[in-house]
């Protein structure tokens, strides 16, 4: 019981931050300052370019 107890929190707090990641995004917070290279250090993030 104690296993399911912790897997539900564990689930839920995972949920919580992948949510918070969408929403920042979504919000254009999602990468880092970009400026300092214009996108075009080749980051592999698709936000920078």
């Amino acid at each position: 019981m104690g296993t399911l107890i912790v897997g539900v929190i564990l689930i839920v707090i995972v949920a919580a931050i992948v949510r918070s990641m969408i929403k920042d995004k979504k919000n254009g917070k999602g990468c880092g300052d970009c400026s300092h290279c214009g996108g075009g250090c080749g980051g592999g993030s698709s936000c920078c370019k």
